[in-house]
């Protein structure tokens, strides 16, 4: 499957929709959402707490069964039942790094097991000395020593946990990697690391990320193309600098105006925008998904596309 040109889609939601039973009901977090991911590319999912983002990459590794739509991995529906033989393959192939590396790191286990859990699910790894290497060449790719694996996660700094989180996930040799807020439990000080690990590895490895995240300014420096989500809704998508040359929703720009700048006489004469959702009603006329420019989309309806386009223009 292709997408624009030569570049070929590993990753499609269409319409993708995904409800929780809460008590009296359910309550919708992800609202038939659609994008595509291509091979190669880091592809930012941005939105503030509570928005779906994190709920859409666990509906793609299938934590989170979707309620409505479809998901595509290289052409292939990988939600709802599948076969053994594309279960497997979506194990393996499809990883995700969790966003608290205390949280996802089972304490009482050490960290030779922890690396190693995704080759015991699936075998084929071969004898326990082919194990060991494996985590071994793990830990170094990403700037861990090999020794560390005798040791329990409880004795390693956040940034280091992180770092095992991600070789948790590389051991899997994926394709497809789901980054959710890897660093915003981190110190600011080793963020830059986590980044600059995450980005050499996709240029040795190849992989493709998923890099869901808050903050705009963190997504800038790794992202290629950004998709912004309001309450389970995708409102814009569009390549990274152009996003942030040209917003065009409401909820981008509000987003924006929150990222702090160096220069504290340009910060202090920032002038905040404040999103009012309720000033967006599409209860009754429903939005529709337009493209502004080439590869620039936003949902909106036909008064407010031409009047944001028509302002981005001036």
């Amino acid at each position: 499957m292709t997408g624009t040109g030569d570049r070929e889609v590993l990753i499609e939601a269409k319409d993708l929709t995904v409800d929780f039973r809460v008590k009296g009901g359910s309550f919708r977090a992800v609202d038939k959402v659609n994008f595509r991911i291509y091979r190669g590319e880091t592809f930012g999912l941005v939105g503030e707490s509570g928005s779906g983002k994190t709920t859409i990459g666990r509906a793609i590794v299938r934590i989170n069964e979707a309620s409505g739509g479809d998901i595509l991995f290289k052409g292939r529906k990988i939600d709802g039942r599948i076969s053994r033989e594309l279960d497997r393959e979506v194990v393996q192939k499809i990883q995700m790094i969790f966003q608290d590396p205390m949280a996802s790191l089972n304490e009482r286990a050490k960290v030779d097991y922890i690396v190693s859990e995704g080759l015991y699910n699936i075998g084929g790894y071969g004898t326990e000395e082919n194990r060991k290497a494996l985590v071994q060449k793990a830990l170094l790719e990403v700037g861990l020593l090999p020794e560390f694996a005798s040791r329990f996660p409880h004795e390693f700094s956040g940034g280091q946990r992180q770092r095992i989180g991600i070789a948790r996930a590389l051991i899997m040799s994926p394709e497809f990697v789901i980054a959710d807020e890897p660093i915003s439990a981190l110190d600011v000080s080793i963020r830059a690391q986590v980044l600059n690990l995450l980005s050499e590895l996709q240029k040795t490895k190849g992989l493709t990320y998923m890099f869901i995240a808050h903050d705009l300014s963190v997504v800038r420096f790794i992202t290629d193309r950004i998709a912004v989500i309001h309450l389970g809704k995708i409102v814009e998508l569009a390549e990274t600098e152009e996003l942030f040359a040209r917003p065009l929703h409401p909820y981008t720009r509000a987003l924006l105006s929150a990222v702090p700048t160096p220069d504290p006489r340009r910060e202090k004469g920032k002038k905040l925008h404040i999103y009012d959702s309720n000033c967006h009603d599409y209860s009754k006329v429903g939005p529709e998904w337009r493209e502004a420019f080439p590869g620039h989309f936003v949902l909106s309806d036909e008064r407010e596309f031409a009047e944001w386009a028509g302002s981005s223009k001036r």
